[in-house]
């Protein structure tokens, strides 16, 4: 019988974090499928702390997060949601709504990491932890949250990288700012009212935004975020590697960004 292949552990993942190009100071959004990484002795936190060894003291890891509303379904065609059953819905509380499963384990792991924060904007929110969290989730707009006061907007202002560590290329969540940023006709928005816990009051605000649910406008694939990032490494930018058994990417938020922008205006000109 064969033997079971050595599992991965914190040291052996942050040497493939290092090899792949994630340097110390780093600001780093990142993604991930854990299962496509293969054993791992400590699991998602293991993960977490091999990428934090990586980044070092002054570095920061951040994910996005959005949230466990539940209750899309529930809304109305305008985006409200029916009086008589708001007060079952609990409101969204940076400090304890849970992150959205469809996003896998780790922005959920990161989220509840000691000393990690999160910004205000439920269905845009983003974790982060290490030197510059704070500045990273503060301020975030309630309004267009994908735009330049974001967490996003502030991962390209700070020269930040993204990770897709065994996560599909269309899962690349900075290209919403992307879609923000992009000069084009027909964008799709999105208005709905969502209840936040403001100073210890449940509030229903409407929010309105860029529709982050469906290609930005008619005409696009649904999973051509894929497209875009594939184009983008062809140019030889970014970098491809593997993280345990997990094939990964890297790549640079001031270069993907403009090249994103580009690949819209270009096929959708006004």
């Amino acid at each position: 019988m064969p033997a079971e292949p050595a599992p991965h552990t914190r040291r052996s993942l942050a040497n493939d974090m290092s090899a792949l190009g994630i340097t110390p100071g780093d600001v780093l959004m990142a993604h991930a499928a854990l299962s496509r990484i293969g054993r791992v002795l400590g699991g998602p936190d293991t993960v977490i702390g091999a990428l934090r060894d990586t980044l070092g003291p002054e570095g920061t890891l951040m994910v996005y997060t959005d949230w466990n509303g539940d209750f899309d379904d529930l809304r109305d065609a305008d985006g409200d949601v029916l009086e008589a059953i708001r007060p079952d819905i609990a409101p969204f509380d940076p400090l304890t709504s849970r992150a959205i499963r469809d996003n896998g384990t780790l922005p959920e792991f990161v989220r509840t990491t000691p000393g990690a924060l999160r910004s205000g904007n439920p269905g845009a929110s983003c974790a982060a932890i290490g030197t510059r969290a704070q500045w990273l989730v503060a301020d975030h707009a309630l309004q267009y949250g994908y735009g330049e006061q974001s967490p996003l907007g502030k991962l390209v202002e700070a020269d930040g990288k993204v990770l897709l560590l065994g996560s599909p290329l269309d899962t690349l969540t900075l290209l919403h700012h992307a879609e923000h940023l992009a000069d084009i006709a027909g964008k799709r928005i999105l208005r709905k009212r969502d209840p936040l816990l403001e100073d210890g009051r449940v509030v229903w605000r409407w929010i309105e935004e860029f529709d982050t649910g469906d290609p930005i406008v008619e005409g696009l694939a649904e999973d051509y975020f894929a497209t875009v990032v594939s184009e983008f490494l062809a140019t030889g930018k970014g970098k491809r590697g593997t993280i345990g058994a997990a094939p990964s990417v890297l790549v640079r938020a001031r270069e993907i960004v403009p090249f994103a922008v580009d690949w819209l205006e270009s096929r959708f000109p006004r």
